[in-house]
């Protein structure tokens, strides 16, 4: 009996030592719009190491998770790709009210991977002579939104159109996908999907002036169902606050807070 008193109290010792996060560690169930997948997942990394909590991320179009989220999907965030969904999910009370805060501007970029396939005033465009240009989902996808916007103000989007030279993604990653394959000879994508980790970018590119689209201002939200709220405070507390986070973000192509 005084061996196993021992070993209880050696036991409540080991775990009032432990770190606060090593006993209440959480994992937090995310909706990321694709664009910035990536860049979550080094986030998530981070921040386990600095919390002990865990992010397990479902990537897709904004439209997408938007709907699945209305429909009752089980997650905790949801890192949208604009500003109307997640303010559309608050004031429907699907979301935490006055949870809802900018992580991101993201910028819109014309891509391929092919050197000199893209020059760096967008000539290409009216210069015609390549097959196909792939867009995110406009209906979905805000990059593909933007994208639509760069072309009808070069008065492009109609004609090539009609000439059926637009390939359309269900998503942003699938764009990138049609870009980087060649089965697209360019595509409208995140910067933050071809820049590299020293900052430079493979292959050619133009980057629309910003003011030729809508800023894509990018709002995250703590979704009212979940059962993890003070864990979704913390994180989002640290996401807002935290250098390292702001430090990771930018480096991946965006600007961080308001536009």
């Amino acid at each position: 009996m005084r061996r196993a008193r021992l070993a209880w109290v050696v036991l409540l010792a080991t775990l009032a030592a432990l770190p606060a996060t090593a006993v209440r560690a959480a994992q937090l169930h995310i909706a990321v719009a694709a664009n910035f997948l990536g860049p979550l997942q080094k986030l998530a990394e981070r921040y386990r190491q600095v919390s002990g909590n865990t992010l397990s991320l479902s990537g897709g179009s904004t439209g997408q998770l938007y709907a699945q989220i209305q429909q009752g999907a089980p997650f905790d965030l949801f890192f949208s790709a604009d500003t109307r969904r997640p303010q559309l999910l608050e004031s429907q009370g699907l979301g935490v009210a006055g949870s809802r805060f900018t992580y991101a501007v993201g910028t819109l970029v014309l891509w391929s991977p092919r050197a000199g396939a893209v020059d760096r005033r967008g000539r290409v465009l009216q210069r015609g002579g390549f097959r196909f240009i792939a867009v995110a989902d406009p209906g979905d996808a805000p990059y593909g939104a933007a994208a639509e916007q760069v072309l009808k103000g070069l008065g492009l989007w109609d004609r090539l159109n009609r000439e059926k030279k637009i390939v359309i993604g269900s998503n942003i990653t699938q764009t990138w996908q049609f870009a980087a394959s060649g089965n697209a000879d360019m595509g409208f994508v995140a910067l933050s999907q071809v820049v590299g980790p020293n900052g430079g970018i493979r292959g050619s590119y133009w980057l629309p002036p910003q003011s030729d689209y809508q800023p894509i201002t990018q709002d995250a939200l703590i979704l009212a169902r979940t059962a993890q709220r003070k864990a979704a405070l913390a994180f989002e507390h640290w996401l807002r606050t935290s250098s390292a986070a702001a430090q990771i973000i930018r480096k991946a192509g965006y600007r961080t807070g308001e536009p």
